[in-house]
């Protein structure tokens, strides 16, 4: 195989902030695995709050390009496994090329990839739109200037409640809260107390994720459904939740992509567990991989493209009730837009 790649720093449309801090761009690695005539492509957004930077994925991939490029490559979950032992610590950079190999699979069968996986559900999840944490005001108009069926709405602040309260005012629109782990157990349970009156579906990560304790008590006692997102990172992590939370939301390219993603789904949906795949920030590349995922799962939030100023692939397709399309061409289904250069 031979191997390409490219970095990006993409913008977003508004400041995009959460309980961890404020960015305006989203830095990504897009890699190309080039075999047999066909080219996959793959993504791994750089999060900073998870010590992985585009910088140490390039450097990480130049110090084993042999190796990557070397691989007999027959089907993705086989280099799946490969490259987890390549690269153990770093599975951002791992998930982008198991998603590159994905997209070259499909390419290479001539079929997009949703068909090689049984649809668990007849009807797929609409995906959400995400509010960051700003202003009162300044989340309505973002909510106004986007009209849509399902927000997630960013919260961490010791105004929640009056935030929640303030948008519920301007929307009968489903409401999800992220809280991306910055309450304390007594501080969720007081608000999630106010918010159950105030039409939320969900509560994702209330608590720091290593907060066990706290959260098998926020699970006896809470109204609302709790989703995992912090707390349940790699694969081992899914039996960890069960009995603490409701649900799991994962994250490709945390848990090192779409071939170990399919078995957390799978140990989930045996422990009766609700399963949302999230993003984080991938544009339509890294996002047409979760779309994919659309019929195996409960909820989904592959709203990046939306939240971007600037995208570099298409291929997806969204309607105003929350829909996602793919292309139906093979693999990912996406056409890379931008000149790509190793």
């Amino acid at each position: 195989m031979k191997l390409s790649y490219k970095t990006y720093d993409l913008r977003f449309r508004h400041p995009f902030t959460i309980s961890k801090g404020t960015k305006t761009h989203q830095p990504s690695l897009v890699v190309s695995l080039e075999h047999l005539g066909h080219a996959g492509f793959g993504e791994a957004p750089a999060i900073t709050y998870y010590n992985i930077t585009v910088e140490q994925m390039v450097a990480d991939l130049e110090r084993k390009r042999p190796f990557v490029e070397k691989f007999a490559f027959t089907d993705p979950e086989r280099y799946w496994h490969y490259l987890h032992h390549l690269y153990p610590a770093n599975p951002f950079l791992v998930c982008a090329l198991d998603i590159a190999g994905w997209d070259l699979y499909g390419k290479m069968k001539g079929r997009p990839l949703q068909q090689f996986w049984k649809a668990a559900n007849e009807k797929q999840p609409v995906t959400d739109y995400t509010i960051g944490i700003d202003t009162i005001e300044r989340m309505v108009e973002k909510m106004k200037e986007k009209p849509w069926p399902v927000y997630k709405i960013k919260l961490g602040t010791d105004r929640d409640i009056e935030i929640i309260e303030a948008l519920r005012r301007h929307t009968d629109s489903v409401i999800r809260i992220d809280a991306n782990a910055a309450w304390s157990t007594r501080e969720a349970l007081e608000k999630i107390d106010a918010f159950q009156h105030l039409g939320i579906e969900f509560i994702e990560q209330p608590l720091a994720k290593d907060n066990w304790e706290g959260m098998k008590e926020l699970f006896e006692k809470s109204p609302l459904p709790l989703i995992a997102d912090e707390a349940c990172v790699f694969e081992s992590d899914v039996q960890k939740c069960e009995g603490h939370f409701h649900g799991i939301n994962i994250k490709l390219t945390k848990c090192s992509g779409i071939t170990p993603a399919l078995r957390m789904i799978r140990d989930a949906r045996q422990r009766g567990m609700q399963v949302m795949v999230g993003s984080m920030n991938e544009s339509t590349i890294g996002s047409a991989a979760i779309a994919h995922l659309m019929p195996q799962i409960d909820h989904v939030d592959v709203d990046g493209p939306l939240l971007l100023a600037e995208d570099i692939a298409t291929g997806l397709t969204y309607d105003d009730d929350g829909s996602v399309h793919t292309s139906g061409k093979p693999g990912l289904g996406v056409t890379f837009t931008d000149l790509f250069e190793k």
